[in-house]
């Protein structure tokens, strides 16, 4: 039995008239997050409410990175400066007062990269999401995901350093990864 897996991407923002997420999301019958602080992590909610599924991956545009990076954890903190689609800044306060300092990613991570350059596809392993939607997305889904599922976030290059093709076959990679390393194949 194949686990069920939602992936989720994110609308363009900023400069970028094309966000590799949102395609990858596309893709995939994933969802599309707006890049929204007051709307992302509802959406978030929602979607994990709906579909239930066992493995998340959450993807997101890093414009400056020049390969495919899985990230480790998410932050409880919200950075100040960068503002999201509807020009609000981020609060620079915490994402969930109770919640911890931080969450791990539950997916495989070193097993994803592995894969990834298995491939000829450029990987990484990252630290954490940094400050903006994408460490607040990555935080709130982690927080508010059931005991015993896999979720995370992966960054992604923009298309000009993976094209299309090639993102979807790393998009299709991580998730076969995460389904092979949750079914202990």
């Amino acid at each position: 039995m194949t686990a069920s897996v939602l992936v989720t991407g994110f609308e363009p923002f900023g400069k970028h008239e094309v966000n590799p997420s949102q395609l990858i999301a596309e893709e995939l019958d994933g969802i599309v997050l707006p890049v929204s602080y007051g709307r992302a992590a509802r959406e978030m909610r929602r979607a994990l409410d709906e579909r239930d599924p066992e493995i998340v991956i959450a993807f997101g545009l890093a414009d400056e990175r020049e390969a495919i990076t899985p990230e480790r954890f998410a932050h409880n903190l919200d950075e100040a400066d960068t503002t999201d689609n509807d020009d609000v800044a981020g609060s620079g306060m915490e994402i969930e007062a109770a919640g911890p300092l931080a969450y791990r990613s539950t997916l495989p991570v070193d097993e994803i990269v592995a894969a990834l350059r298995s491939r000829d596809l450029p990987a990484s392993v990252s630290r954490d999401a940094g400050g903006y939607l994408c460490n607040h997305t990555f935080y709130v889904l982690m927080h508010t995901l059931k005991p015993g599922r896999m979720g995370g976030f992966v960054h992604v290059p923009p298309l000009q350093v993976l094209p299309r093709e090639r993102l979807a076959e790393a998009a299709r990679v991580i998730v076969e990864t995460c389904v092979q390393h949750r079914s202990g194949s």
